[in-house]
């Protein structure tokens, strides 16, 4: 698990240019939910009242 984490540490220097996240943002509007999406329900997120 440490040799995961320090693998990616490089990324942290990474700088997007402005037109990367315009052109995802044209692919996926922001916001977007697909119903792949909404097909897992966490039950960590289920609020408490439906816990037992």
């Amino acid at each position: 698990m440490l040799e995961h984490l320090q693998s990616q540490l490089p990324a942290t220097d990474v700088i997007l240019v402005r037109e990367v996240p315009d052109r995802i943002d044209e692919s996926a509007t922001p916001g977007t939910v697909t119903p792949a999406d909404r097909s897992f329900l966490n039950p960590a997120l289920r609020p408490t009242a439906l816990s037992r």
